[in-house]
């Protein structure tokens, strides 16, 4: 059996976008209410309530109507100043990206970057804030996807606090699948999605602001107003007695609220748990086959993504293209350096269920088999089993 690549796939176990969990997707059927509409703006405020619970922040946090990249570069343009010192870490292609966004608002950049299979480390932040400490703005990735690893943000966080600057987060694949909040790591800007770990489409920015952030915005007469991305055009859009700026994204508001209502139900620790154990039987069945993953060291591997290194003789390529035409699954390549040398295969949401690690490493080591790579499902399958079966 063939499945048409012009046809829907049975599985997607990308990291992301991600399939939806089916109560999100009948939300996003709702009547689709004027925003004007009283009904709306109390709807409106309480997404906005359930969002402040979930990421455990002080202060209401903001939707920007657009999916997580337009937080990111609104935060760049937002915070940071010509007058400002930024330091980005960039342990992967997306902490790498960041950069490019700030040297934008700033011609004052420094760096620290790591090989793309590590992370960063927070003694190295000490030491260059030690060194320069007309740094004042401090940029990192926490889970820079097309790697799948982890950096220690809670660490840095606090150092750079120490230091006094300010701190911009992008945990976009991270936040709702494993425990990380905006004081956790003590951000000033923290900036997610509904479209990862939430199981929710990706149509909608979620920030966590601080205090501190939103009066250096308001001082920054550069910072975007009147704008798409304007931050400040929605401190108070929370309110049913506020306007909106512009029509908001109804629908997805809708499925938002569906998706926090699914988290919260389920309870936060039960959902990272899910994650990690579904991570960890994956894992498991990858290096029984032989396999080696992409982070130099597993404890900095992503409870969201499993990076696999591609083997020696295989185009990557055509092996995602083997899991999907065999057996309908689709996962995600690389990006930017790592394109072609890993495969990634997400555990995010709806497909953060340890079933979907035998099927992952079914399809994977299948597809090696058929291009002339030895890849032991059988024992791929026990290894994973053994995992989920200890945690029973």
């Amino acid at each position: 059996m063939r499945y048409a690549l012009d046809a829907d796939p049975v599985i997607t176990l990308t990291s992301g976008p991600v399939n939806a969990y089916p109560d999100v997707l009948r939300a996003l059927a709702r009547t689709v209410l004027y925003d004007y509409d009283p009904a709306f703006q109390l709807h409106y405020e309480q997404v906005i309530g359930k969002m402040q619970t979930a990421m455990r922040t002080s202060n209401r946090p903001v939707i920007l109507h657009g999916e997580p990249v337009l937080g990111l570069e609104a935060a760049a343009a937002s915070l940071i100043t010509a007058d400002d010192t930024v330091l980005n870490l960039a342990s992967g292609v997306y902490g790498k990206g960041f950069g490019y966004w700030a040297a934008r608002y700033s011609p004052n950049q420094l760096e620290i970057e790591v090989p793309y299979n590590q992370a960063i480390d927070p003694q190295q932040v000490a030491d260059m804030l030690k060194a320069n400490p007309a740094i004042s703005v401090v940029a990192v990735c926490h889970h820079d996807t097309p790697s799948g690893t982890i950096n220690p943000i809670d660490e840095i966080g606090a150092i750079v606090a120490d230091h006094g600057a300010y701190l911009i987060v992008d945990a976009v694949s991270s936040f709702g699948g494993m425990k990380t909040h905006p004081e956790d790591c003590k951000a000033d800007i923290y900036v997610t999605g509904p479209n990862k770990c939430l199981g929710a489409p990706p149509a909608l920015t979620m920030l966590g602001v601080s205090e501190r952030a939103w009066q250096k915005m308001k001082d920054n007469p550069a910072a975007p107003r009147a704008s798409m991305l304007s931050i400040l055009d929605w401190e108070n859009a929370w309110s049913r007695d506020e306007a909106f700026p512009f029509t908001p994204s109804v629908a997805e508001v809708n499925g938002l609220d569906v998706a926090l209502d699914l988290y919260l139900a389920e309870g936060p620790e039960a959902v990272w748990a899910r994650h990690a154990l579904t991570a960890a039987a994956t894992r498991a069945g990858i290096l029984a086959m032989g396999l080696d993953l992409w982070a130099a060291d597993a404890a900095i591997a992503s409870p969201t993504t499993t990076a696999v290194r591609t083997p020696e003789g295989i185009d990557e390529a055509k092996l995602r293209a083997t899991v999907r035409e065999r057996y309908g699954v689709v996962m995600s390549s690389g990006r930017g350096e790592t394109l072609g040398k890993l495969t990634r295969i997400g555990h995010m949401g709806p497909t953060a269920q340890p079933i979907y690690a035998i099927a992952a490493l079914t399809a994977f080591g299948g597809a090696l088999q058929a291009l002339g790579h030895p890849a032991p499902v059988g024992k791929a399958i026990d290894a994973a089993l053994a995992v989920i079966d200890a945690a029973a």
